[in-house]
């Protein structure tokens, strides 16, 4: 059997060998190496892919992230609505900006943004909510945008770990994630579902008029070499990872059923552990598991993730100790226990190994050893 790893970029790397080394050539060959032709057919294509008007690429997610607060307007004192249960990136550009994280509680099934908590966070000084479609499905679009509507608020989607779900809306609409906000966000980097070989990152919008401030923030907030309108920063891709990224584009659906058909085998064979609890699909939402996330009860969580490590398999906590409760970010506001549902799950969460090259005999091997762990 082969090694088992978390994401397995190398065999990944195997299957499109012949097509991502011409890619790379041909940048070479150009030495078109910044904001080269590359970059511009990469994001003609996603958008393309995603159907939205405007996808702008930048240097990393985070830097996404910090880019869309800045285009949207936010000023320092300014409040947003964001999980604590998510990567710190979501948190970190927030507070870089000098503008104040206001923590939400997320839903116990899906992991993402509980729409009533979030209501329940509005302030006056509240000016946008940032929803995490965390692990690999959107969160409930459909509320998010309404009470961002009912109140005057901004939405931007991070969508660094569910590029290609589709999101459901009542109406019957079918978008993909990270395009139904005003601005939604993605990051490429290497483990991504989307991932490029280094950093990268993009923005997407429908606005006209939002996706000319993206770019100019982008590009130190300039219109025209040398003349600067505005505070921005320096946040591009380069070429040989949009190079990389079409290629791996044209995969990507290939890659998001190889993973809804590794999750299934997981599922399958945890049904009947009444110590799991495996990862629920939303009505609303197809799932291209980034993640594949149980919930570990009866406090054993700890002790599986041993058992896995001591067989070979490496197991996951994402993420072990949530947002508001982190040094930097702690706040009288949101002591411990102002966050029942998220501070259960760092608590309970364990990903198991999720990647396109998850081969049956690696699957048995894992769903086998942790069978054996309830059974003992």
């Amino acid at each position: 059997m082969k090694p088992i790893q978390m994401v397995d970029l190398v065999g990944q790397y195997a299957r499109i060998k012949t097509e991502v080394d011409s890619a790379l050539q041909r940048v070479i060959d150009s030495a078109a190496f910044i904001n080269g032709p590359e970059v511009k057919a990469f994001e003609q294509e996603l958008a393309a892919y995603l159907g939205c008007r405007h996808v702008i690429g930048c240097a990393n997610g985070t830097d996404a992230l910090q880019v869309a607060l800045m285009a949207l307007g936010l000023k320092p004192g300014d409040e947003v609505i964001t999980p604590s249960f998510t990567f710190v990136a979501t948190v970190e550009v927030v507070a870089l900006l000098g503008i104040v994280p206001v923590f939400a509680d997320v839903l116990p099934g899906s992991f993402n943004l509980d729409p009533e908590d979030v209501r329940r966070k509005i302030t006056p000084r509240t000016k946008a909510i940032v929803p995490v479609h965390l692990f690999g499905q959107a969160a409930d679009m459909d509320a998010i945008m309404a009470i961002a509507g009912e109140h005057g608020l901004h939405v931007v989607e991070d969508n660094c770990q569910a590029i290609g779900s589709d999101h459901r809306s009542a109406d019957g609409a079918v978008r993909k994630s990270g395009t139904i906000g005003h601005v939604g966000v993605t990051s490429f980097f290497p483990s991504k579902n989307l991932g490029c070989y280094g950093d990268g990152g993009a923005l997407f919008t429908n606005d006209d008029g939002l996706a000319h401030r993206i770019r100019r923030v982008c590009n130190h907030g300039s219109d025209t070499r040398y003349y600067h309108e505005v505070v921005g920063v320096n946040s591009r891709l380069d070429s040989l990872q949009a190079a990389v990224l079409r290629v791996k584009l044209r995969h990507l659906d290939a890659y998001a059923d190889a993973r809804r058909a590794a999750a299934a085998a997981y599922d399958a064979a945890f049904a009947k552990v009444p110590a799991l609890t495996v990862p629920a699909r939303s009505t609303f939402s197809t799932h291209v598991f980034h993640q594949y996330t149980l919930r570990v009860g009866d406090d054993r969580r700890d002790a599986l993730r041993k058992h896995l490590e001591e067989r070979g398999i490496p197991a996951m906590i994402y993420y072990p100790v949530p947002c508001h409760l982190q040094n930097a970010y702690k706040s009288p506001r949101f002591a411990e226990g102002s966050l029942p549902v998220t501070e259960r799950l760092t608590r309970e969460v364990l990903s198991l190994p999720m990647s396109t090259e998850l081969d049956q005999e690696q699957l048995h091997h894992i769903t086998g050893a942790v069978q054996a762990f309830f059974a003992a």
